[in-house]
């Protein structure tokens, strides 16, 4: 998986952090994260799953087993107006759905195996703390160092599990003290990344004939 490879996203057009936290699913984990704040959740209450098609954006099951969805085109510019205009509700310059054409919604359990990065923003939210906090900023440096062929994909979550074992999880008291343990998480992870350079790096990429 190369740079190029990671930015190829097959339904949304975004900056190139968050098409990379795409496909290591961390941009779920941190809409988990988001999730608990806005609506006083457990991390545990919350489920993500694949939709390859980008349309059902959430659901919320309620006691007598019916859902209510949010459904969309795949563009972000509506959600965006919502959240500047809400309560209010006014035209959104995004292609409306046609209910009349044929279409299939397939929803998947995610392969976690393949995709640490998303247990490990669950076991930030439960841990709470700091712990959110590094994994953030932990996730910046690796996705860029990524990005400029220093690692390789697979070490972006290897990057971010060693930088939340090296920094010890405490009760920030002040936003001073979340701006220094951002700062500091991000010295760690470049000190993850540089004297593990040699495991980390990307294989070579053979040439085509």
């Amino acid at each position: 998986m190369t740079p190029a490879d990671a930015l190829k996203h097959p339904t949304w057009k975004m900056g190139n952090r968050i098409t990379i936290d795409s496909a290591t699913l961390m941009n779920k984990g941190f809409e988990v994260i988001e999730a608990c704040w806005l609506f006083d959740f457990a991390p545990d209450d919350i489920e993500v799953v694949v939709h390859p098609q980008s349309t059902v954006h959430a659901m919320v099951e309620y006691n007598d087993g019916s859902v209510v969805a949010q459904i969309s085109a795949t563009d972000m510019r509506m959600p965006i107006q919502y959240a500047l205009t809400w309560p209010e509700r006014a035209q959104a310059p995004v292609p409306k759905i046609d209910w009349r054409e044929a279409r299939k919604w397939e929803f998947h359990p995610p392969e976690r195996a393949k995709f640490p990065l998303l247990d490990l923003a669950y076991d930030a939210q439960r841990n709470g703390g700091s712990a959110t906090c590094v994994l953030n900023a932990a996730d910046e440096i690796a996705v860029g160092a990524f990005l400029q062929n220093r690692i390789s994909f697979p070490s972006i979550a290897r990057v971010v599990a060693e930088t939340l074992e090296r920094m010890p999880n405490r009760e920030p008291t002040s936003v001073e003290e979340i701006l220094e343990i951002d700062k500091t998480a991000r010295r760690v992870a470049d000190n993850v990344i540089d004297t593990r350079s040699v495991a980390f790096a990307p294989a070579a990429v053979p040439a085509r004939a």
